[in-house]
């Protein structure tokens, strides 16, 4: 009886703590902050590569009047190339209803933007994102090229993996290997997914870094842990536009 009890009790602790050991990683600040980030992809035609980029530079403020525009590149490495990758910022569901309305009344932004870039893109995709609990969105010291390094994850979310992973990101960071702008986790999109925001001066800086980082035992052993709730990785080398607020 004395044994049933001891069980019984343990039991009762445990399911009395998993929910604020999970809840502190799988939600955090999103609780109380609705702010999401919209990643959006366009793979667009080979010959109008020029002509989206050119129409765009000269349109793209009448899309800011109406959210906040966080980046805008164009893919140089990784994946399929005439590909161009933004991100927006949105402070809820709400906001992003009433931003896409907007834009849809917006006869300027229609006539001189939409309708002419629709003939530039073969494909479109978008990403609804939340920063992970413990990262924030970081401002480079200056200009460069930045990295989206795209981590699919098992099933389990921040929950699961989130200290090994911080780990494995924070020791790139504090020693020197890299920066880092944000960590996003994807809710709406290819599920268990994240992403992570580089910040280089250089791509020849960064591939020192990373051979660096390599022989780093410290950068390997937090790696290494890491890696055993991923199942995949992609990454992609950004170049800012000349309209990009990250830089």
């Amino acid at each position: 009886m004395l044994v049933l009890r001891s069980a019984l009790t343990r039991a009762l602790a445990s399911r009395t703590l998993a929910p604020q050991v999970c809840s502190s990683f799988a939600t955090g600040p999103r609780q109380y902050d609705g702010t999401f980030y919209e990643f959006r992809t366009y793979y667009l035609k080979p010959s109008k590569m020029n002509a989206f980029m050119e129409n765009l530079k000269k349109t793209i403020h009448l899309r800011t009047a109406h959210s906040e525009l966080v980046g805008f590149w164009s893919v140089e490495f990784g994946g399929r190339m005439n590909k161009v990758f933004h991100i927006w910022k949105n402070d809820n569901f709400a906001h992003r209803a009433e931003v896409r309305k907007a834009l849809a009344n917006c006869k300027e932004w229609q006539e001189q933007s939409i309708i002419p870039n629709l003939a530039h893109i073969d494909k479109q995709e978008t990403e609804i994102t939340y920063l992970i609990p413990w990262s924030k969105l970081e401002k480079p010291p200056k200009e460069g090229i930045y990295e989206l390094a795209v981590f699919q994850m098992k099933p389990g979310g921040p929950a699961l993996w989130g200290d090994a992973f911080k780990r494995a990101i924070n020791a790139h960071v504090n020693l020197g290997y890299t920066k880092v702008v944000g960590v996003f986790h994807t809710e709406y999109g290819e599920l268990n997914r994240v992403h992570v925001l580089w910040w280089n001066e250089s791509a020849d800086s960064r591939a020192a870094g990373r051979h660096k980082s390599h022989e780093d035992p410290r950068v390997v052993a937090a790696v290494r842990e890491s890696v055993n709730y991923l199942v995949s990785q992609q990454n992609m080398l950004l170049i800012p536009t000349s309209f990009s607020p990250l830089k």
